[in-house]
């Protein structure tokens, strides 16, 4: 026993020699300190490039310094994004919409921000996914109220007084595999994804779903956005409007077919007939949902650019991310990337809306061809008592 017990210390005392010599020769961690020099060329170039001034800033970022600062301090408030000791919140949001406004490569903007490429692209990613934590509070459901535009405007109300917004479907470039592209080129030479969103007519988005391939049907997609668990919803009594391809059914309102509709097929020729009334009125006021898509277009071309260069999943959350932005800026007025109703010359890719046709129900062309009657004796008697 007594030779057992002294092995056994002879051990003990063996291990204790061992990990103290490690312990000594182990070197302390090292803290690294800000690198002055390299820092401060950052801060220069972010002084001097983009924020500026207003003009500076818009050209670069494609905001306003005032609601580019709020923004930021919104993911600092929300702790969706940290500071890093290189890297404030307010450069990796710079860093992302530079990205997005341009459509310029990681490369790129490694060079300029004087960042390495790995650097660049894990921070739009954490940008890319606080933005998307923002849905909710950004992407709203429309008022149910009648909507200030239509409110005593003679063309609309009563007519769309239960109206809440405009829905349509436009094309997004896509970078997809090659055996997926057949399905992703639909008219046009090279693949796109079918972006659906039901607008307000402030021009905010109400409900944004990207990521359809470029050939699907408009009709189809609203049928996905209507079945998802949180989709689509057309409160009881209310109603959207939307093209011909969409079809005439309970919340949505879409023009006669068969008669002239665009604002730019009519000219100097007056409406002959309740139907083309109707049409013009219409065209006139869903043409909301036609702007909004050329003003985020405007913004940001990485959507109207040339072919991306992120994975198809991150495509289509990009395209969120620029719908939730649009509707920041929004709240801040309008901008000059914000095209007025007076001169939208249409001038985007839309889904396909014209080929097919989507099924009608009866209520929704009852309602459409009384709301016609409506516009059309109200306006003869208006005619006519004018003569008088």
């Amino acid at each position: 026993m007594l030779i057992y017990a002294a092995a056994a210390q002879w051990f003990i005392n063996m291990i204790t020699l061992v990990v103290q010599s490690r312990k000594r020769k182990r070197r302390e961690a090292i803290t690294y300190a800000p690198i002055d020099e390299r820092d401060m060329m950052r801060r220069e170039y972010f002084d001097n490039k983009i924020w500026k001034n207003d003009t500076t800033c818009v050209n670069m970022l494609r905001f306003r310094r005032e609601p580019f600062f709020r923004f930021c301090q919104l993911f600092r408030d929300r702790n969706l994004l940290k500071d890093t000791i290189h890297l404030t919140i307010e450069q990796q949001v710079a860093m992302f919409l530079h990205t997005v406004g341009h459509n310029i490569r990681n490369m790129v903007i490694g060079a300029n921000f004087g960042r390495f490429g790995e650097v660049v692209s894990r921070y739009f990613q954490r940008v890319l996914h606080a933005i998307g934590d923002l849905r909710d509070d950004l992407i709203r459901k429309p008022s149910l109220e009648t909507q200030t535009k239509i409110e005593g405007n003679y063309r609309w109300d009563p007519y769309f007084k239960d109206c809440i917004g405009a829905i349509d479907g436009t094309h997004v470039r896509a970078s997809v595999t090659p055996d997926m592209e057949a399905s992703f080129r639909g008219r046009k030479t090279y693949a796109t994804q079918n972006v659906m969103a039901a607008v307000d007519f402030d021009l905010r988005f109400t409900y944004v779903l990207a990521g359809w391939e470029g050939t699907a049907h408009d009709a189809l997609v609203l049928r996905d956005a209507l079945e998802r668990e949180n989709g689509l919803r057309v409160p009881q009594g209310k109603f959207y409007l939307v093209d011909a391809g969409y079809g005439a059914k309970r919340g949505f309102l879409p023009p006669f077919r068969g008669v002239r509709y665009h604002l730019n097929e009519w000219g100097n020729n007056p409406v002959q007939n309740e139907r083309e009334l109707f049409n013009l009125r219409h065209s006139s006021l869903r043409v909301t949902v036609e702007c909004a898509f050329g003003s985020l277009k405007r913004r940001f071309k990485i959507l109207d650019d040339a072919t991306p260069f992120f994975l198809f999943p991150t495509q289509v959350d990009i395209v969120v991310a620029c719908c939730i932005i649009h509707n920041w800026v929004i709240n801040d007025g309008i901008d000059e990337y914000i095209i007025p109703e007076d001169e939208w010359l249409p001038n985007i890719t839309h889904a396909s809306s014209s080929s097919g046709q989507a099924h009608e129900h009866a209520y929704m062309v009852n309602f459409r061809q009384g709301v016609a009657d409506q516009m059309w004796e109200d306006r003869q008697n208006h005619l006519q008592g004018q003569n008088m």
